[in-house]
């Protein structure tokens, strides 16, 4: 496929999505370095939430991460630490 069909922006190699649509922000888990695609908009959303409770911000930053990266089912409480974190840091 290429940029211009219309069903979307792939990688004419992987057929993947294209390098260009991705914005992967690498953040802390359990000692290691994972990459989360579009971090910083999912951040950026939440706190336009205007959210005081942490563990309503959590959930919030965990479900809109879970729509497009995966999340390890037994990870889940490090994730949303990491997350909120993440989140803290940020504003």
């Amino acid at each position: 496929m290429s940029s211009g069909d219309k069903d979307g922006d792939y990688c004419n190699i992987c057929g993947g999505i294209s390098p260009g649509k991705v914005k992967v922000k690498q953040i802390e888990i359990n000692g290691k370095l994972i990459g989360i695609d579009h971090l910083d908009d999912i951040i950026a959303e939440v706190r336009a939430l205007d959210l005081s409770d942490d563990a309503t911000i959590t959930e919030e930053l965990l479900k809109r991460v879970k729509r497009s990266n995966y999340v390890p089912t037994s990870r889940t409480r490090e994730y949303g630490e990491a997350l909120l974190k993440e989140y803290k840091a940020v504003g």
